[in-house]
């Protein structure tokens, strides 16, 4: 997962659709790589810290007997849900209660397959979490720092007024429903919708994900207090973390989805070569 950054615009009059363009810089290209290994591990080793206590909830304070806005387990029937609310889903056979690869039958709130480590191990999940944190906060404060040097925040990412009219964004719409990509030239640059998706995760979900993190941490809080008093608790970051987290992986969900609808194989070799086939214009 990562917001990639376009090489120089090529001039409108140089390249045309079918043409092979650079696209995106070897940094760029390590840096997208790096997140994308980056991202999955912290997911599932995430998942695994989750699953020591499959409970979410609101305010400084949590445990067993304590209401839970989310809960994923097993009820004494024998049956896996997953409770939202006062909404409760059966979901017996992939979470709250599923089966092994060795046939066993586990109670827990995200099957082994989904977790890192895939046995039940907090500890090390924890160190793997938090190793790779530190990993994607390093790429992420230098990929912001050179943003902001070479403009790229303001050149590529920030609307125009121009792309901020409702009428813009509901044309923009339309044509993604329509499956209408952007051609020639164009296709290098970034639509509005792409622009809204790369800020919400730039300015809300990396930032919200950091600061809830450092939330959760008994030393922070000695240092950092104030986090507390942001975030209404430790259980209300908790909370918050996971919803960013998954803010994240409907993020990736969604960028997956455009690339196998633009076109798989330009849009990957772009990202291992840098090298880009222009979408031909339409007569």
């Amino acid at each position: 997962m990562s917001v990639t950054e376009p090489m120089a615009m090529p001039a409108q009059t140089a390249v045309q659709g079918g043409d092979m363009v650079d696209r995106h810089r070897l940094s760029t290209r390590l840096w997208h790589w790096t997140n994308a290994i980056t991202i999955v591990i912290m997911l599932m080793s995430g998942l695994m810290i989750f699953n020591a206590h499959p409970r979410l909830y609101w305010g400084a304070y949590g445990a067993n007997p304590d209401y839970a806005w989310l809960q994923i387990g097993a009820t004494e029937a024998s049956t896996g849900f997953v409770r939202v609310g006062t909404v409760t889903v059966d979901t017996t056979g992939v979470l709250g209660r599923w089966t092994d690869s060795d046939g066993m039958v586990r109670n827990r709130a995200f099957p082994s397959w989904a977790t890192l480590p895939q046995s039940y191990n907090l500890a090390l999940a924890r160190r793997w979490h938090l190793t790779f944190a530190w990993v994607f906060a390093v790429g992420l404060a230098a990929y912001l720092l050179r943003s902001v040097v070479n403009r790229h925040l303001q050149r590529d990412l920030l609307p125009t007024a121009e792309e901020v009219r409702p009428a813009h964004i509901w044309s923009d719409i339309k044509h993604h429903a329509k499956l209408q990509f952007p051609t020639g030239v164009a296709a290098l640059r970034y639509n509005i919708l792409q622009k809204f998706a790369y800020l919400s995760v730039l300015i809300v979900l990396i930032p919200g994900m950091i600061l809830t993190g450092f939330t959760m941490s008994p030393g922070l809080n000695a240092s950092m207090p104030w986090l507390l008093d942001l975030f209404g608790g430790r259980q209300s970051a908790r909370s918050l973390h996971f919803i960013f987290a998954m803010g994240i992986v409907g993020f990736i969900v969604v960028h997956l989805l455009m690339v196998v609808l633009a076109g798989p194989i330009n849009e990957v070799r772009s990202m291992i070569t840098g090298r880009y086939r222009l979408p031909k214009e339409k007569n």
